[in-house]
């Protein structure tokens, strides 16, 4: 087996092992299905092509998701993002109180891509401030009053304490 093969064959067993929580952490970023599967697959085809170049990463994971972050930031910026199609809008909003995720996307989606990054790498991937910070390319006291200001317009948007 050539040294080509046993990379690719290291980066289908780690595409395979990640691919879902990265999507899940896609969506809870952006708030659509759909995109968080793009966003995936970009973010796979960028670590495949460095991990060919020079192998594994150091942290295969931690690079996955630093690239799913910077894809999504990078789609936020075209300014064909904001657009979302639909055949038909509702007369009013159904309240479904019952279904606690729902409501939490919703108040996600309010926030700004940076503060729901920050939030959804505390909380969902349960990463440390430090750990938070590496990923996001930001230094620790920038991360922690960036969580402050986030937590404070989570609860706003979503009309309860976040951490009660």
């Amino acid at each position: 087996m050539s040294r080509r093969d046993a990379r690719e064959a290291e980066f289908v067993a780690f595409a395979g092992a990640t691919a879902l929580r990265l999507r899940r952490t896609a969506f809870l970023m952006c708030g659509d299905w759909h995109l968080a599967e793009d966003l995936v697959q970009t973010a796979l085809a960028k670590v495949y092509v460095a991990w060919l170049r020079g192998g594994a990463p150091d942290e295969p994971t931690a690079y996955a998701r630093t690239v799913l972050l910077r894809s999504l930031l990078d789609h936020r910026r075209r300014r064909s993002s904001a657009e979302r199609p639909t055949a038909d809008l509702p007369d009013a909003a159904v309240d479904t109180p019952h279904d606690l995720r729902l409501s939490v996307v919703d108040a996600l989606r309010t926030l700004k891509p940076a503060d729901r990054a920050v939030l959804v790498l505390r909380y969902w991937e349960d990463l440390s401030v430090e750990q938070t910070a590496l990923a996001l390319g930001l230094s620790v006291p920038a991360v922690k009053s960036r969580h402050a200001r986030a937590l404070r317009r989570f609860e706003q948007a979503w009309g309860q304490p976040a951490l009660a």
